[in-house]
This record gives C-alpha cells, structure tokens and sequence, in this order.
C-alpha cells in the first residue's frame, strides 16, 4: 500500500541500472551472511529480552519506504510492551528534529533495552528486511506514517531510494545533538545526490566503528 508517490519529485539524479542492481546484490550478500554469523548473537539477545522483559523479544512497527510504500520493519524490542500506547503523554518532552520524536531517557526504554540502543544492536532485525527488499543496509531512515503525512516536497524526496539500517544522520547524531530536521533532510538528499558504492561502504565502516566505540566501554 502506498500513501503518495515520490516517482518524479525533486531533483535526485536518476542511478545508473546495473549500479542499482550492484547495491541490491551487496546488500543481500552481506545481510544474508550477518543473518548467518551473528545467529547465536541474535538467539541470546532475544532470550534477554524475554527474561528482562518477557515475550515477544521483536518488535514490528509501520514504516514508509520507497516511493511511499508501507512495510512492516523489524527491531529488537526496546521498550515495555504497549509503548505505543504511552507515547502520547511524552510528545511535550521530544528532543528530537520536528516532525521526528525521540527522548534519550524514555521511561518506556527497558533496562537490557538501554544496552541494546547504546550499541545500535535493536537493529540487527533490520537485516531481514534488507533481504527481502525493503530496506538496504545504507539509505535515509524510514519514517513513520504520520511523520510522512507533514512532509513537503522537498522531504519526500528522502523517498526516492530504499530506506537504510544505517546513514549519515545515524552516524553524525553520535557527535552532535543539535542536528535540525532541515539538516537531516539536506544529509539524506545529498547522500542521495553523490550516491556511490564506495560511499555505502565507507559509511557501513563508519557505522562499525561507532559500535566497537560503544560496545567497547
């Protein structure tokens, strides 16, 4: 199902056909084998959060892709069961970019949840859904539907590619707090300008390395 189209909006060149399909490839190469590597770590994750907070230890939430379609993406469960349900009453605390919301300590956020976020492993789900196609591991991050709904024209061409696990933002939000919404947009648009293989690669490395840093204290 789709709530708009992105097809033509904005002025994000057209990719090359076989470099497109060169990302898809990459993409499903590594996340198909990181899927099979980190196996017993995605198993002992899960039990964690069972036992910290009970079933069920994923968490499925609406997303806005390419072009405006909606799919299902995939995390660990982060949160208390029912978040959704609680975030009203926060909305006056967000300290993320209008029309994002984020809070860095959300009462919602369970205690293995806490460690889960702090390293970026709530993600690796996120995998799955790479190797089905509707994400690919580097790519604006997919929005919320009713965060899609006060998109103008120029945001909705963060739409024109396959939402990514990780992009430049993610990156960045690590160094700094004070990141506009105008400033996420212009990062995603201009990944998606200067868009190259070599650039999805460098930023996958940057994304490890950020984890090792947090992972490692």
């Amino acid at each position: 199902m789709m709530i708009r189209s992105a097809e033509g909006i904005g002025s994000t060149p057209r990719k090359g056909v076989a470099r497109l399909r060169s990302k898809r490839f990459i993409d499903v190469v590594i996340a198909a084998t990181a899927l099979v590597i980190l196996w017993p770590l995605v198993l002992a994750i899960g039990i964690a959060i069972i036992v910290d907070s009970g079933w069920p230890p994923l968490f499925a939430q609406e997303r806005i892709g390419l072009r405006g379609r909606r799919f299902r993406m995939w995390k660990f469960r982060s949160m208390t069961r029912g978040a959704d349900a609680l975030r009203t009453p926060l909305l006056a605390m967000n300290e993320a970019p209008f029309p994002v919301f984020k809070l860095r300590d959300d009462p919602r956020i369970t205690r293995v949840g806490k460690l889960l976020r702090r390293a970026g492993l709530d993600e690796l789900p996120q995998l799955w859904n790479v190797v089905r196609g509707e994400m690919s591991l580097v790519g604006p991050r997919p929005p919320l539907p009713e965060e899609v709904e006060r998109y103008d024209d120029w945001t909705w061409q963060r739409l024109a590619a396959r939402p990514g696990v990780t992009c430049t933002w993610q990156i960045e939000r690590r160094y700094r707090s004070d990141i506009t919404f105008a400033e996420w947009v212009e990062m995603d648009l201009t990944y998606l300008d200067h868009w190259t293989l070599a650039g999805d690669l460098r930023l996958m490395l940057r994304t490890l390395r950020a984890i090792a840093r947090l992972t490692g204290e």
